[in-house]
């Protein structure tokens, strides 16, 4: 194997690990976040709230990625590359994690919680 054809391999691992490190912890920071309200909201934002991560998670990704451009661009400064791939990663993420994050708290006992 040629040493050039190792390069772009290398950047491409390292693109790859920094998008998915950058974007996890995003989403598992807000997705805690969401979960926990979800869990111990009261009925109106839990209602808003689950209505939202339920619309998130049901739209497919390359549907959400072009529909959320504009706040890529907000955000990031540019709609193409590694930096702003993150953005529609971690908020197709965020619903995803807060309803394991409230499934799991739904599941430890009440008096635990209390404590």
């Amino acid at each position: 194997m040629n040493n050039f054809a190792l390069i772009p391999l290398l950047i491409a691992t390292w693109q790859t690990i920094y998008t998915v490190f950058i974007s996890s912890f995003f989403s598992i920071f807000f997705g805690l976040i969401l979960g926990v309200l979800l869990f111990t909201g009261n009925k109106q934002i839990k209602r808003l709230l689950g209505l939202i991560a339920n619309i998130t998670r049901s739209v497919p990704f390359i549907i959400l990625l072009i529909s959320i451009i504009p706040l890529t661009r907000l955000i990031v400064g540019t709609s193409i590359g590694v930096n702003a791939a993150i953005v529609p990663l971690t908020i197709a993420a965020i619903p995803f994690f807060a309803r394991i994050v409230e499934s799991a708290i739904a599941e430890v006992p009440q008096n635990l919680i209390e404590t």
